[in-house]
């Protein structure tokens, strides 16, 4: 019933050719993946790759029944990412950042304005590397001893990122620099600095309305270092 995997046979940027960022054989994604006997890619199709990649693949799926149905799914890599909650255990404090999100103000948050834990993409850096270097970019803060908390796919229906959680404590002889991110990539980040009971508290009222934000402070309060306060 199946064939075998084939890539997308048009000549267009990341496939034989290189796109704008060089990349290569974007549309081969999956194609030798084996982990799973109910599982047969059967070929992938690029959608865009203006920047990130979203694909479509063909794939065939064995159901508990036993039986092969043929699907698709449309999957968006944007690569994988590192976000680390700071927190001052001395006074009580966590650092934030608050910038403009689109996507979210696009679909109902009323001025797209987030409260977040500082985050960013890995590039080619690990993830303790990355993390080190976006907290530095968005508030300033040169991290030393870092907690892995958990990682996590925060959107397993659609992207394909995994999320890798870290903790960390700060002083306030630590923020060397004021932050806000990096101007020629168009950020416009602010620093807040709020006291835990609240920035918790933020989480049932609305104020903080980001996933990994969300996940971090409810894990300071239960497990972290804010545990029982």
């Amino acid at each position: 019933m199946t064939s075998a995997p084939t890539a997308t046979t048009d000549v267009q940027p990341g496939t034989r050719v290189p796109d704008h960022r060089g990349r290569t054989d974007l549309d081969r994604t999956g194609l030798d993946l084996t982990g799973n006997p109910r599982v047969r890619v059967v070929a992938v199709e690029l959608l865009a790759t203006a920047w990130h990649v979203l694909r479509r693949t063909t794939l065939d799926y064995r159901g508990s029944d036993g039986r092969w149905r043929r699907q698709q799914r449309e999957t968006y890599d944007r690569g994988n990412g590192a976000t680390v909650l700071l927190y001052d255990p001395d006074r009580g404090t966590v650092l934030l950042t608050r910038q403009f999100r689109f996507p979210v103000y696009v679909n109902g948050h009323p001025d797209g304005m987030l409260l977040e834990t500082a985050a960013g993409l890995l590039d080619d850096d690990d993830p303790a590397t990355a993390i080190r270097r976006e907290a530095e970019e968005e508030t300033g803060v040169q991290v030393g001893a870092l907690e892995h908390v958990f990682d996590v796919w925060t959107s397993p229906g659609s992207v394909t990122e995994r999320l890798h959680f870290y903790a960390a404590p700060y002083t306030p002889a630590q923020r060397t620099a004021a932050g806000g991110g990096l101007a020629e990539e168009g950020e416009d980040i602010e620093v807040v600095e709020l006291p835990f009971p609240r920035a918790l508290a933020m989480t049932l009222t609305g104020e903080v309305a980001d996933a990994k934000t969300i996940m971090l402070l409810q894990w300071a309060g239960l497990h972290g270092p804010f545990r029982g306060r």
